[in-house]
């Protein structure tokens, strides 16, 4: 077991320090263009070291503007997952962790975005600095161009007294730059994680202000301050002869006049491809949006959760995968996950909703759930639905036998996994490799077994009909208790079934000494591979070969 997980965490490290490189070279090699470059050598004369901190932060910044919607293209990643030849094995895995590159490619644009801004806040003083009286000899005579009638300028400050600031906000690049900067600080502020507890609706909506900055990136460069010398100006101007014969310029034949222009717009290429293909995305969302959901069946569980059967044409999941709702009802923009609880062998869909929130308490009382008549099925409101997305948990029916650990809600994907689990073994013509499952539900408030004990009940009965009782193996941890429910408890122990599940199998109490029950797994089946899938946002640790 951590061989594999060394293996998932080291081919993430590849890829974290594969994009760290491709920054650090694009970087390095561009710093030094410019430091070299001899159509930018007067302007060096200006700025210095900072033109080249302003070109190569600007250019990293478009590499990682280019990354960042990828990540979260949902359809994007689910095809990739779906072309085994392209994307197998562990490298799939990496997939499952496109949120957490989205999170590393934004702070890639932060670093990079402040390096470009400071940057060119030293170069818009070094400007203005030029046209005061202490600048002399080359420096005076570069700004100075530009002061006579069809005479190219290198310096975009014209005179010393004038205001940066002021001067500034009258370019495109100047205007575009501020609003970039506006918004990518409310992107980010918005995207911690206090925000997003305290108010995911404004998490959500501050979030497409990404639109407003691609938009302004993409017109950003369009006001080309920054300029260097033409190349048909440097055929006729030898910077090597004429950088030091400056006051000859309009005399002497050798050394013309240098003619300046500033450098083509390139952040649009660099964003153009990603956008497209984001484009694409919401228009496939929102054809998914349109496609009717016919609700089936309506089912109101203990502790406030609401279960919904659904159908629709041509929607095909499987375990472990989720699906976005919209209820227009309550929301017309907000779009929330929730975990598939069916098996892809059933002829509908469902999940499992439980109030924990405004949104999903509200869906609650449109299909009176709390504490009304559920609502007949031509008054429900309408739901739209988009996926299903995210990573399936297949892996385990290629292993003999499979360990399934969850964690309070994090079981909501197992519901769906335990079922399909059930349909194949009840299918006789169909060969399967697995022959034993340890189910593993650790959680902290009684109630939240209530509509997952239903599951294990049906599937026990099944079981025991079908003379595979040995198949499941499951173990239901409780980390919380009071003092009556142990009194409870403690009367009630001699029964058959359990007092919290209502499950032969009896419910333990305090958290599994792992090692034990590995080991035990382990002395059960020697020399078997074994699968493990974890709680955490039920991501599979599974690993071809793996001995416990």
């Amino acid at each position: 077991m951590m061989g594999c997980w060394i293996l998932n965490e080291g081919l993430s490290l590849i890829l974290v320090l594969s994009w760290l490189g491709v920054n650090l070279y694009l970087f390095i090699d561009m710093f030094y263009w410019y430091e070299e470059e001899e159509s930018f050598h007067y302007t060096r004369v200006i700025l210095g070291s900072t033109l080249a901190w302003a070109r190569a932060s600007a250019l990293c910044l478009n590499f990682n503007c280019m990354l960042i919607l990828i990540p979260i293209s949902r359809n994007l990643i689910s095809f990739i997952r779906g072309t085994s030849i392209c994307c197998r094995g562990p490298w799939r895995r990496q997939l499952d962790k496109n949120l957490k590159f989205h999170k590393l490619v934004a702070y890639g644009i932060a670093v990079n975005a402040t390096i470009h801004v400071v940057a060119h806040f030293f170069n818009l003083e070094r400007y203005r600095w030029s046209q005061s009286k202490e600048a002399q000899g080359l420096l005076a005579a570069l700004s100075k161009l530009g002061n006579t009638p069809n005479e190219s300028y290198l310096n975009p400050i014209r005179t010393f007294p004038m205001n940066t600031t002021t001067e500034l906000l009258r370019t495109i690049a100047g205007v575009t730059g501020l609003v970039i900067s506006l918004a990518l600080v409310l992107i980010m502020t918005s995207s911690t994680e206090f925000i997003r507890q305290a108010s995911y609706e404004l998490f959500w909506c501050t979030h497409h202000v990404f639109i407003v900055f691609f938009l302004s990136l993409a017109i950003h460069g369009m006001g080309r301050i920054v300029r260097g010398q033409t190349q048909d100006s440097l055929s006729l101007h030898n910077i090597t002869f004429c950088r030091d014969r400056y006051a000859e310029w309009q005399t002497v034949a050798q050394c013309p006049v240098p003619q300046f222009s500033g450098k083509e717009p390139s952040a649009w290429k660099w964003i153009l491809g990603p956008v497209v293909l984001y484009a694409c995305e919401r228009i496939i969302r929102f054809w998914r949006f349109q496609q009717e959901v016919v609700i089936t069946k309506v089912v109101s569980h203990p502790s406030r959760v609401l279960e919904l059967h659904m159908k629709k044409r041509g929607f095909k999941m499987a375990p472990g995968q989720y699906i976005l709702v919209q209820c227009s009802a309550i929301s017309s923009l907000e779009w929330h996950p929730f975990t598939l609880t069916s098996a892809p062998q059933e002829d509908f869909f469902s999940v499992h909703i439980r109030a924990a929130g405004d949104w999903t308490a509200a869906l609650l009382e449109a299909f009176g759930a709390e504490g009304r008549a559920l609502q007949e099925p031509w008054r429900l409101p309408r739901l739209a639905v988009d996926g299903p997305f995210g990573a399936a948990l297949t892996d385990v029916f290629h292993y003999p036998v499979s360990v399934c650990i969850a964690a309070g809600i994090g079981v909501t994907p197992f519901a769906a996994l335990l079922k399909s689990i059930w349909y194949k073994c009840s299918e006789a013509q169909t060969p399967l490799k697995l022959s034993k499952v340890y189910f593993y539900w650790i959680c902290r408030d009684a109630r939240a077994f209530e509509w997952f004990a239903d599951l294990l009940l049906s599937l026990e009965t099944r079981m025991s009909e079908q003379g595979k009782t040995h198949f499941l193996s499951y173990h239901i941890f409780l980390t919380g208790w009071d003092e009556n429910q142990a009194v409870h408890i403690a009367l009630h122990w001699d029964e058959n079934t359990d007092v919290i599940t209502g499950l032969k199998q009896k419910t333990s109490y305090g958290r599994p000494n792992w090692n034990n029950e590995f080991k035990q797994i382990a002395y059960s089946h020697p020399r078997f591979s074994i699968t493990l899938l974890t709680p955490k946002n039920s991501t599979r640790n599974s690993c071809d070969g793996l001995l416990i």
